[in-house]
Parts: C-alpha cells; sequence; structure tokens
C-alpha cells in the first residue's frame, strides 16, 4: 500500500512538472486552440508567414497582439512574428489580460519555472519575475496563470520565431490610472535593451454573445466596428495612454486588453514609433458580420529608457560645474526641445534646436529636469549614473517630463508658455566609508544590500524633516528590506546637485 501511494505521489508530480528541480505549466490551449501535434503546428505558422510581407523594422521593443484561436488570429498574429523573427532578445515579458481572476488593482506573475507547449519548454525569468514582485500590486494567483488564454497563446509563436530566450508571463487585473502608471513605472526599472513587450489584446468584440451590438446588424456593421477599432488605435500610434483610455471609456469599446494597451502606453519613451501592420475582423473571415471580434498586430520600434521620477528641489550644491551661460543654455535646450517636440514629433538635435554647445555643457553628468507650473510640480524625471553629455540628458529628461511623468497628464502645447523649468545637474556618485559620512540636505544616497538597491535624492530628508538614521531607515524600506537593514552590511554612495532655474518676468 505505501509503494502504491508513493507511486501515485510520483505521477502527481511527473504530470504536473515537479521533477528534475521544475516546476512546469503545461499549456491547455494545445489540441483547441491550436495543433497539439508539433509539425502541424509549424507548418501552420510556415504558412502564416509565407503570406507576410516584412516591413524589416529595426529595434521592435514591443508589440500588440491578438489572443484568439490561430484559426482566427494567427495571420495577423504572423505580421508582427515576421518583425521580430531571428532577432535577439533575452527576454519576453508577455501581458495579457485576465479573463477568469478577478484582481482589482493587482497584475499576476506565475510561481513556476518554466512553460511548456508541443514545441519545447520555456524558461521563465525566475530573477526578474522575483525583483517584479517586491511591487505591493504583484501577486503569485495560480488560477490566474492556469487557464489564461492571453498569455500563453502567445508562446508558441515566439517559440517559433525566436530562441535562446526567457519568458516573464504577467497577467493583468482590472486597473485604475494610478496603478497602470505604478506597474509601467516599475516594469521600465527593469528593462534592458534586449527585452521584448508584447502586449495580448483583441479589440472590439461585436455580438450578442458580449453583450455589445450599437450598431445593430446591418450591411453596414462590419464598416462601423473598423471605424471604431481606427479610432482607438490612431490613439495607440500618438502613444497617448490618456487620449487611448478616455476613447475607450467614450465609445465603449470592448477591447479586453485595454489595460495591458495602458500600460505598454506608459511605459513607452518619447522618440519611440508605432506601426501597424495588420488589422483583421472574424466577421468577414468567417462571414459573420454582426458577430465579430477585431485582431491587430502593432510594432513599436525605439529604444528603452530607464526613468526615476523624484522631484528635486532646493539642493545644497558643493561646488559650481556649470556657469551662469551653461545653464541658460541648458535651460533654454530644455524650453526649446519640448517646443520642438510639439511641432515635429521628434526627438531633437542641438543643429535642430540653433544651440551652440559648450564645452561644460559635453561633460557627462546625471540631470533631472522638472516643470513647474504656477508654483506647482507639473512634471519631473531624470537619470542618476553619468552616462552622456549633460545637454543630450536635459534633451531627454525634458521630453519624458512633459510627456511620461506617470503622476501627471501629458503636457499641452498651450501650457508650454506658463511652464517653468528647472534642472539639476548631478555630480558622479561616489562610495563613502560609513553611513556617518553623509551629510542630510547635501547629499543623494544610493544604499545597496544582497543586490537591492534604492536611491533618495538629496533634498528628500529635508523636505521631510527626518534625521539621518529616519532617511536610511525609509531608504532601506524603499529598497524593499527591513527598516533597520541599513545598520549592518550595506553599501552606501553620495552624489551632489547644483540646481538652476527659469527667471519668470514680473509683470
Amino acid at each position: 500500500m505505501k509503494k502504491l501511494i508513493i507511486s501515485v505521489v510520483m505521477f502527481a508530480m511527473a504530470t504536473s512538472g515537479f521533477l528534475n528541480g521544475k516546476n512546469v505549466l503545461d499549456s491547455p490551449l494545445a489540441g483547441s486552440w491550436y495543433p497539439e501535434n508539433a509539425g502541424e503546428l509549424k507548418a501552420q505558422f510556415a504558412d502564416y508567414l509565407s503570406k507576410v510581407k516584412e516591413k524589416k523594422l529595426n529595434e521592435v521593443i514591443a508589440l500588440i497582439l491578438p489572443h484568439a484561436g490561430y484559426r482566427y488570429s494567427g495571420q495577423t498574429a504572423a505580421y508582427g512574428i515576421k518583425e521580430i523573427s531571428g532577432k535577439n532578445y533575452s527576454r519576453i515579458i508577455v501581458i495579457g489580460p485576465t479573463h477568469h481572476v478577478r484582481m482589482n488593482n493587482q497584475v499576476s506573475v506565475p510561481s513556476v519555472t518554466h512553460y511548456r507547449t508541443p514545441l519545447g519548454e520555456v524558461p521563465l525569468d525566475t530573477e526578474f519575475i522575483a525583483a517584479f514582485k517586491k511591487n505591493p500590486f504583484v501577486i503569485s494567483a495560480p488560477e490566474a496563470h492556469r487557464k489564461e488564454h492571453s498569455v500563453q497563446i502567445e508562446v508558441p509563436l515566439l517559440q517559433y520565431a525566436l530562441k535562446d530566450f526567457r519568458l516573464a508571463p504577467i497577467v493583468v487585473g482590472q486597473l485604475d490610472d494610478s496603478t497602470v502608471k505604478k506597474v509601467a513605472a516599475a516594469l521600465l526599472e527593469l528593462l534592458d535593451d534586449k527585452t521584448l513587450v508584447v502586449a495580448s489584446s483583441d479589440f472590439t468584440h461585436y455580438g450578442n454573445r458580449f453583450d455589445y451590438m450599437p450598431f445593430g446588424n446591418n450591411f453596414t456593421t462590419q464598416g462601423r466596428i473598423k471605424k471604431l477599432d481606427a479610432g482607438a488605435i490612431e490613439q495607440i500610434i500618438k502613444k497617448d495612454e490618456t487620449g487611448f483610455t478616455d476613447y475607450v471609456d467614450k465609445t465603449g469599446a470592448t477591447i479586453c486588453g485595454r489595460d495591458d494597451i495602458r500600460i505598454l502606453l506608459a511605459m513607452l519613451p518619447p522618440p519611440a514609433s508605432v506601426h501597424l501592420l495588420n488589422y483583421a475582423t472574424s466577421g468577414e473571415m468567417m462571414n459573420t458580420p454582426a458577430d465579430s471580434v477585431s485582431y491587430a498586430a502593432i510594432a513599436i520600434t525605439g529604444k528603452w529608457e530607464k526613468i526615476i521620477t523624484e522631484a528635486p528641489e532646493q539642493v545644497n550644491p558643493t561646488g559650481q560645474t556649470l556657469n551662469n551661460s551653461d545653464q541658460q543654455a541648458l535651460l533654454k535646450t530644455a524650453r526649446s526641445a519640448i517646443a520642438f517636440y510639439f511641432k515635429n514629433r521628434k526627438v531633437p538635435t542641438m543643429k535642430d534646436l540653433k544651440i551652440a554647445i559648450s564645452p561644460n555643457m559635453e561633460k557627462i553628468m546625471g540631470a533631472f529636469v522638472t516643470l513647474h507650473e504656477k508654483d506647482e510640480l507639473r512634471g519631473c524625471i531624470g537619470e542618476i549614473q553619468p552616462q552622456r553629455p549633460i545637454y543630450q540628458a536635459v534633451i531627454a529628461q525634458a521630453l519624458n517630463a512633459a510627456f511620461n511623468d506617470y503622476r501627471f497628464p501629458q503636457l499641452q502645447a498651450e501650457e508650454l508658455p506658463e511652464i517653468e523649468i528647472e534642472i539639476s545637474a548631478l555630480t558622479p556618485s561616489k562610495p563613502v566609508k560609513s553611513w556617518r559620512d553623509i551629510v542630510i540636505g547635501r547629499d543623494g544616497i544610493i544604499l545597496e544590500k544582497n543586490g537591492q538597491s534604492a536611491v533618495f535624492l538629496p533634498q528628500v530628508a529635508t523636505e521631510q524633516g527626518w534625521t539621518l538614521p529616519e532617511t536610511l531607515s525609509y531608504l532601506s524600506r524603499k529598497a524593499g528590506l527591513a527598516p533597520d537593514d541599513w545598520k549592518n552590511d550595506a553599501s552606501f554612495m553620495v552624489f551632489q546637485a547644483e540646481v538652476f532655474r527659469e527667471k519668470k518676468e514680473k509683470e
């Protein structure tokens, strides 16, 4: 009897994928959503791709792909897959909506180590998942992943197109505006230049079974569905997360992956470009105009930018690196870059802005750009570590502060004349022997311990009225550590800042 029990347990473990140190989720979609035979599945993909004319886009950093059964959405998805085939991505994040589990203002990551489809096993990026899971809105809900087709349907396509990548599946619950921005910011902190993000979404679901028939059932139905989807896609192409959200709310468009599309839009850097590759409806495919689901393949090109959102104010510099002429030129650069982007929708060069570059402006420095409107904060984003000439950092972070600070709506052109711009130029960070060497009000602080880290800008402690031990306790918490973990085996680096601001003429 004991041997029988052991045999049953071992069988259960094997079918669940718990042997050999692995915890494998077997996709239940094979045999229903797509063929369960690997050869047949590969032949299907080959047929889809043979019908696609590649645009040969460079630097694809994200895709929006449909997630219906391949019979319906496979051909459209192939347009996106064609653009990444054979490319080198070390990590692929697939974000898809939950269809089975209610998760208010939460997203879920799996607790398994591999996903398995007829094309084999895909290892999960467990380090990325562990780091992302430190955020309070991230949970691991097994039921959110076990049968969720929105994420799993993308995996065989990615396996066919790419090799040697790690997968990070994220199932998205029902998110408010604040949580969308928090998820986007958390993901941006963890991205690198070999990360591909896939937002999984179908577009309009039309018909009685979806309880959505605003256009009735007549010969104009498909045309009106297409027009409805075109309005949503237009907002995506404009990279306007707020506009997309408002459009979906206003029209009631039944876009099931609206929240993962919103997350992606909130992540995109200003220079990114959006390309519609293909659009189709099942209503036209199956000749059922009043029972229809829409599909789109959309590619985003560019480069991911890590951003930090803090508000540097009244920082005490330790020495001036930029003279008054440099400061005025950088302030002019920030304002001109925003104005140029409003007009041309692309990132300018200094030649575009017709601003001369002084030797000091070519110094490699970190920088923050802060926007004020009627003495209220209107946007602030920057980069702490020096990685490029400060004039380049100012251009990038001025655009990020205007258009990519998740705490505020995107700046509008009519607001720019009322905006006052402030720049914080940061000194290189350097280690200190002891936390006792840190000076409150002068030093920005970087704490690191056991691979976890967090940063406070110089003004944070003085604004909050904290002592140095209180500051380090809060910083330790920010790093995901216990409040007292800074006291033992933590390392510290410090930096300072020069702050200069436009002077608004008094009326």
